[in-house]
């Protein structure tokens, strides 16, 4: 029964793997900041549920204090780290940067200093589908180059990938980025545009639509997400003897047990087909307030799957639809709306 320390477990996404691996019979241990960035008793309800299983074990902290982190690895002696954890937010990095050096360098570097100290067998981390910034050639794969981030988040993540790669080549440390898009579901973060848009229509609020609906999202399910990430978990990157050794489409890297893996639904969605499904799931008609772009924001988002599907011979598929009404019918029943 494998070990595995996650970080961000009362966060949306970390929740949500964490049920799936101890489904699994997987022993996690969660760490967690429980940082009000929003409503904290939202987190606090996600660890209750988790903390039901005799498998799940929790500590709340930053991840800014490596004394901690250390000492609940020392004790836990995870043989895989998911590093989920972060500042997340592409709005809100305008507003409040640091938060973000913090929480997304600072806190990155010291779990892979606990994972190369403890040598574990595979240290998976989050990235993000907005390091592809500038880029316009959809849908975006894994080797073409990211170096355009327009804002400071995208732009940690970005750092969070060269900085994971380092440690892969000099400690021999098997590490696996995946760069997420657009993820939506039950339990989801209230800043995310779904949680927003069924929250306002709902009470008869508008809605605000940027850059006036002309906007493409590759929006994934979250249950599809995790379930790329527990298949990741079992595909470590190795170092090849030489670049030869790398098949096309694979951004394994010739100098270190490392690879960066997208894993989106493949299908570019319009966002006002995104909001008439919101509609239809909920029976009413938004109130529509339609904006200009916001600063930092990309027109489009559209992941190439095929490198998730070739190591692990999955690829996520939910319908948006499908996964819209879902989130609806546990919206109403959390908030008993």
């Amino acid at each position: 029964m494998k070990r595995v320390l996650v970080t961000g477990t009362a966060g949306f996404i970390g929740f949500h793997l964490a049920k799936l691996l101890l489904a699994e019979g997987f022993q996690v241990h969660g760490y967690d900041g429980m940082t009000d960035y929003y409503d904290v008793s939202l987190k606090q309800r996600r660890h209750q549920m988790l903390l039901q299983s005799p498998g799940f074990s929790a500590t709340e902290d930053l991840l800014e204090n490596y004394d901690q982190l250390a000492k609940v690895t020392e004790e836990f002696q995870p043989e895989v780290i998911v590093h989920l954890a972060a500042q997340a937010g592409v709005r809100y990095s305008l507003e409040d940067p640091r938060s973000y050096i913090n929480s997304n360098v600072v806190g990155t570097f010291n779990v892979m200093e606990i994972a190369r100290e403890h040598k574990v067998d595979h240290l998976l981390m989050a990235s993000t589908s907005s390091v592809y910034g500038a880029n316009e050639v959809m849908p975006f794969t894994e080797v073409e180059k990211a170096d355009t981030p327009l804002t400071i988040y995208a732009a940690t993540k970005k750092a969070n990938e060269a900085m994971g790669h380092s440690y892969a080549h000099l400690w021999n440390l098997p590490t696996t980025m995946f760069r997420f898009f657009t993820v939506y579901g039950t339990w989801g973060r209230p800043d995310l545009a779904l949680y927003k848009f069924v929250d306002a229509i709902l009470d008869d609020r508008p809605i605000d639509i940027y850059n006036h609906g002309d906007m493409y999202r590759d929006f994934t399910n979250v249950e599809d997400l995790v379930r790329g990430i527990r298949l990741l978990i079992d595909v470590p990157p190795v170092r090849p003897d030489s670049a030869d050794e790398i098949e096309e489409g694979d951004s394994l890297s010739p100098a270190a047990p490392w690879r960066v893996v997208n894993i989106g639904n493949g299908d570019k969605v319009r966002l006002m087909d995104f909001i008439e499904a919101i509609e239809e799931a909920i029976g009413k008609k938004a109130i529509r307030n339609y904006m200009p772009m916001q600063m930092g924001d990309v027109p489009a988002t559209w992941a190439n799957s095929d490198l998730l599907q070739k190591l692990t011979g999955y690829r996520p598929q939910t319908n948006f639809k499908d996964g819209i009404a879902q989130f609806v019918e546990w919206f109403r029943d959390y908030h008993g709306k």
